[in-house]
This record gives structure tokens, C-alpha cells and sequence, in this order.
């Protein structure tokens, strides 16, 4: 591998390949008009099965299992592969231009939510469900779900990006962020020897956020990794991972069919 060294300026001159090449940019914005579709329930999602999109199918899931029956949805598929999440409809719901994003139609005036921790921690509060009521135990809960938005970039846009999807392997990257993965697979694990759920005996919505990255990243779900990070070496988390992915409500959430958008 050659040294880079970096311009004093740095210019966007090409595409950087990689899985998602056609779609990197620097700038932020629509780049084309399209107008979304809604359905005929009180909440539109626009997603992907993603980790950050699962999440909030999951959720839905579960709140459809306790007999919520306000929380049925919609569901319409984002590529982001091929730019939906460019079109102005969706950077109308979320600026940022990333998946999911919620619109809730039963709201006084029409509530756009963007950002999977805040799309969940919204549907909680909205249901009031998968969150603990006791003051301490619902901090505890918000510490771990912020841990997991926080954490998560270095398994995606780091582990993933460098061993899954860069268009070359480098051993810098890879080890950096192997390193870094496993350490939270590891703090995990700890934490998970102490109890059956991220916030003791409750199931909430730390769990469904940290299942969506961490649980398929040990089970193989995602970047088909499992020997590389000897997952096997952290039998707690995979007793988790395994009780989690066995839910009835987070098999619906894995497997549900999105609606076309044009």
C-alpha cells in the first residue's frame, strides 16, 4: 500500500468505489423531485432491512404483539443503493438523507421522526411500552440506546465498510476496527453474564436497538463475520442474540415486505 498524503484542500475529483460508490457525495440535499406514497394506516415508515432499519420493524412488531393495534404501518421500500433517499419526499421527512424515517399520521399535526434511536425511543413514549416507568431503570435504558447509536459507526462505517465492503482489503483499517468491534462484543458479553436483558429482566427498546447491530453481527446476519470475530468466544451475548432473534415479533420485523415507492 503506497503512503497518501493528504491535499491541504481536499476536493471531490471521483468516486472512491465500493459497494456504495454511486452514491457518495459530500454535499447534502435532494437531487431529484419524488413525491412518496402513503398507505391508509397512521404510520408511514420508509426504510430498509438494514440494522437501523430492522429496528424499527421490530419494534412495530412488538407493539402489534402486545395488541397495539395503533402502531399497524405501512411500510415502503428506500434503496439506497440506487438513490431513493436523495429524492426530495424522503429529505422532506429527513434532511439527512438515511434510513428509516417515520411519519405518524395520527399525530394533532403530521410528526416526522428521523433517526433510529429517536424513531424508537418516540414509539415508546407514544405506546408507552418497551421502556422501564421507574425513573432509574428508564436512564439506564436511554444510557445503553445512545450507547448503541454512538457505538455502532465503528462496526458499519468501520468493521463492515473495511472487511465487507471496500473495494480493497487494507490491514490497518481492518485491525483498527476489528479491534474496536470486538472490545464492544466483549463489554457486551460482561454485561450480558449479569442479566438476561441490556436493562436487567425487562425486554426494551435497548435491547431491539443493540440486537439490530450487535445480536446479527454474532449470529452471522450481517457482514458474514462470525469465524473472523470468533463470536463463539462470547457465549453470553450469543444467549441473548439467539433468545432475541427467536421472538415471534422480530421474525416478522426481519421478514417484512416493503411496498415499492414508485
Amino acid at each position: 500500500m503506497t503512503n497518501y498524503i493528504p491535499p491541504k484542500v481536499w476536493r471531490w475529483e471521483e468516486q472512491n468505489g465500493g459497494a456504495f460508490a454511486a452514491i457518495n457525495r459530500p454535499t447534502s440535499g435532494a437531487t431529484f423531485d419524488l413525491t412518496l406514497p402513503q398507505g391508509n394506516k397512521g404510520l408511514q415508515l420508509y426504510s430498509l432491512g438494514t440494522p437501523n432499519g430492522v429496528k424499527i420493524t421490530i419494534m412495530l412488531e412488538e407493539l402489534l404483539a402486545k395488541g397495539i393495534t395503533q402502531a399497524d404501518y405501512d411500510l415502503f421500500k428506500i434503496d439506497i443503493r440506487e438513490g431513493d433517499q436523495f429524492g426530495s419526499g424522503f429529505v422532506e421527512i429527513n434532511p439527512n438523507s438515511k434510513i428509516p424515517a417515520l411519519l405518524d399520521l395520527t399525530a394533532e399535526q403530521p410528526q416526522k421522526v428521523f433517526e433510529s434511536g429517536a424513531i424508537l425511543l418516540y414509539l415508546s413514549e407514544k405506546f408507552q411500552a418497551f421502556i422501564p416507568s421507574d425513573f432509574s431503570k428508564r436512564t439506564e435504558c436511554l444510557s445503553w440506546l445512545f450507547w448503541q447509536m454512538a457505538s455502532a459507526p465503528y462496526v458499519g462505517g468501520g468493521f463492515g465498510h473495511f472487511y465487507k465492503y471496500a473495494p480493497e482489503k487494507f490491514e490497518y483499517p481492518i485491525n483498527r476496527f476489528t479491534m474496536e468491534t470486538k472490545r464492544q462484543l466483549d463489554l457486551l458479553d460482561k454485561h450480558l453474564a449479569k442479566q438476561e436483558y441490556i436493562c436487567g429482566g425487562e425486554y426494551t427498546i435497548a435491547d431491539i436497538a443493540i440486537w439490530s447491530w450487535y445480536g446479527q453481527l454474532a449470529l452471522g446476519l450481517v457482514y458474514d463475520a462470525k469465524e473472523f470475530l470468533a463470536v463463539e468466544s462470547y457465549p453470553n451475548l450469543l444467549r441473548w442474540a439467539n433468545a432475541i432473534y427467536n421472538r415471534p415479533a422480530v421474525q416478522k420485523g426481519l421478514q417484512a415486505e416493503y411496498q415499492p415507492i414508485r
